[in-house]
């Protein structure tokens, strides 16, 4: 649509286009080729997690052909009131929270020596970022045989004698393992921030007589505040997954020590072949995931609006 502009001065009339809205076509157009993608995501995600939420309504039993039955919510009251599931629980919230901060304060304390100027610093910065890389059952693998055995591991090489360091510290050995992993991703994002910081404003803390212990805590710790919530919220999406690390160092053991809430599922499922109370547990899970992603998000979009204005 066209329309002219009259000014007062005598001057030709100016013409303005408007944009005029693109028609169904157009719109169709441009979402055409996200379409596979999006069907894709459906079928790998979506459909799965129906069939999911189905079986959590079944009671069924790969033992006992021809035992299943429709239970309705009866598999979430026994999720929820079972003592093993909610040990479980508690173990997953420890292990989780334990994990995510000491990640996050080891990050922190890495991202500030990186952050200074000195020699080796790329090659330091490499060697730090590496065990983020490893795949998580071989770092699994790497501290169970390497590190913890009681026999030639690299623990009682170091301190002497032969202590079974996950027997004696299961959840300890677990967290540890978890902790070297993820250090270097909390690492990355606090850097991130820290090398985004404004200069002038250091330099100004500095002229008006702050310490570097007072520019540290007044300055620089609210400014990286929105880092490491998305650093500790991003840590616990995925750490509230792990399975590999206590399936592979404790199998959840001694007893049900570390035993967090994914192995647990794992147990229900193939050891004790309750497939409709697996599947509660599953469903209660993944809505506990995505309250932590829906927060990230928030977290997310804050961060987003905070860099917009510069």
């Amino acid at each position: 649509m066209t329309t002219t502009i009259t000014t007062g001065t005598g001057a030709a009339p100016r013409p303005t286009v408007r944009p005029t809205r693109p028609d169904r076509a157009q719109r169709w157009s441009r979402r055409a080729p996200l379409l596979p993608a999006l069907v894709f995501a459906i079928v790998v995600t979506q459909l799965p997690f129906l069939f999911t939420l189905y079986l959590s309504t079944q009671s069924w039993n790969a033992l006992r052909p021809g035992s299943r039955e429709f239970t309705g919510l009866a598999n979430y009251g026994q999720v929820l009131t079972d003592d093993r599931l909610r040990a479980a629980l508690v173990n997953t919230v420890v292990l989780t929270a334990s994990s995510v901060i000491l990640s996050v304060l080891l990050g922190l304390g890495l991202a500030v020596l990186l952050d200074r100027r000195f020699p080796g610093r790329g090659i330091v910065r490499t060697l730090l970022i590496t065990p983020f890389l490893v795949m998580p059952m071989a770092a699994a693998l790497l501290w169970k045989h390497a590190i913890y055995n009681p026999s030639y591991g690299l623990l009682n090489g170091i301190f002497g004698g032969s202590t079974d360091w996950v027997s004696a510290y299961p959840m300890t050995s677990v967290v540890t393992a978890l902790v070297w992993q993820w250090t270097p991703f909390m690492m990355l994002i606090i850097l991130a921030g820290l090398q985004g910081q404004s200069l002038e404003t250091l330099e100004a803390a500095r002229v008006d007589g702050a310490g570097p212990w007072q520019i540290f805590t007044r300055v620089t710790l609210p400014y990286l505040r929105p880092y490491l919530e998305l650093g500790a919220l991003l840590g616990s999406i995925y750490l509230v997954q792990t399975f590999d690390a206590v399936f592979t160092i404790t199998q959840g053991g001694p007893g049900s020590a570390t035993t967090n809430l994914p192995y647990e599922i794992y147990l229900t499922t193939f050891r004790k072949f309750e497939y409709g109370e697996a599947a509660a547990a599953g469903v209660v899970a993944v809505i506990g995931t995505i309250v932590v992603a829906t927060l990230a998000l928030r977290v997310l979009s804050s961060l987003f609006r905070m860099e917009d204005p510069r």
